[in-house]
Formats: structure tokens, C-alpha cells, sequence
């Protein structure tokens, strides 16, 4: 097994509905850790700019609408192979198809208010992270 980083979003909807405790507590009980979070608000162009993948993508517009419409907390998650286990743990996008137990089956109010976002590859997990984290910024946990 890999020591990997990853990111995690709580979006505008979890922490309107003050669920940032929950999901950390569900994170944490897999066995993830958490080695750097911040509360911040994204302005349209960061949140263009974080998803800019989506760009040319229908929902592009609504997305970027919905992720400046509040408050987020950004982290970043440590642990053994910590994409698939927050990807696990967060469930399928579409709250309707994800497992039982999950934080989107068990959270979510729509497909777009999903109440987390999470990186999809070790690859993508280190562009997200340096997104919105300096490497000083991020303390080892052991």
C-alpha cells in the first residue's frame, strides 16, 4: 500500500448545513488524516480555474455558480492509498447511485449539492493540492 495525499472539498452545501464535523469524523474513522484544511470562499475565477477540466462541459457554468455561493473547507488528506479510500468514503457523484453508508448517500442533497468533492488520481490529488496549498503549509502527521 501507498502513503498518498489527497484532496477533499466540503462544498457549499455541507457547510451551510454545518456537516464539516461529520464528514471529517466519516474521513477519519476510515483511517484518513487530515495534514492541512482552511475555510475560504472561491471567487468565480478560482473556481473557474479549479475547474477548468469541466470547462467546455453543460454544467461548467452552474458548477462554478454553486461552488462560489459559499463557504467551502478545503483539505488535504494523508493515508494509505487516501484517493480510493476518500473516493470510497465520499461515494458516487450522483447521490442516487451511491452505496449505502457513504457521505453522499447518506448527505447529499443533489448531484450538483453533493456536499464533497475529492480528487480522482494521485495525479490530479497533487495539481488540486497545489492549488490552494504551499507544501509549508501541510504538516506530516504520524
Amino acid at each position: 500500500m501507498a502513503l498518498e495525499r489527497t484532496l477533499s472539498i466540503v462544498k457549499p452545501d455541507g457547510v451551510t448545513r454545518n456537516l464539516i464535523g461529520e464528514v471529517i469524523r466519516r474521513l477519519e474513522k476510515s483511517g484518513l488524516r487530515v495534514v492541512g484544511s482552511r475555510m475560504l470562499r472561491l471567487t468565480t475565477a478560482q473556481a473557474e480555474g479549479f475547474y477548468a477540466v469541466h470547462r467546455e462541459r453543460p454544467f461548467f457554468r452552474d458548477l462554478v455558480t454553486y461552488m462560489t455561493s459559499g463557504p467551502v473547507v478545503v483539505q488535504v488528506l494523508e493515508g494509505e492509498n487516501a484517493v480510493a479510500k476518500n473516493r470510497e468514503v465520499m461515494g458516487a457523484t450522483d447521490p442516487k447511485k451511491a452505496a449505502p453508508g457513504t457521505i453522499r448517500a447518506d448527505l447529499a442533497e443533489s448531484i450538483e449539492a453533493n456536499t464533497v468533492h475529492g480528487s480522482d488520481s494521485v495525479e490530479n490529488a497533487k495539481v488540486e493540492i497545489a492549488y490552494f496549498f504551499k507544501d509549508s503549509e501541510l504538516c506530516a502527521r504520524s
